[in-house]
């Protein structure tokens, strides 16, 4: 998927994963091995409701690759 995709992607219907997302595409979707862009990609394939629960730490995500993207984002969002 191309940057402008992934980009737009990152425009949820929650201003909590907006807030979360669209930060972290701009500033280091970039410098992403290509590995970790298409777990990227698929991590924004998921239902706003699921990547909530993961964000917020309500609910732990049973895929490791998805996991460590959603810490990875987490890792990198301004406080």
């Amino acid at each position: 998927m191309n940057y402008a995709r992934v980009k737009w992607a990152c425009r949820r219907g929650m201003l909590e994963l907006d807030v979360l997302f669209q930060p972290f595409v701009e500033k280091y979707y970039q410098d992403l091995t290509d590995t970790d862009k298409a777990t990227f990609v698929r991590l924004l394939e998921c239902e706003d409701p699921q990547l909530f629960a993961w964000f917020m730490g309500h609910a732990k995500c049973s895929d490791p690759q998805l996991a460590d993207m959603v810490a990875k984002v987490r890792g990198r969002a301004a406080p």
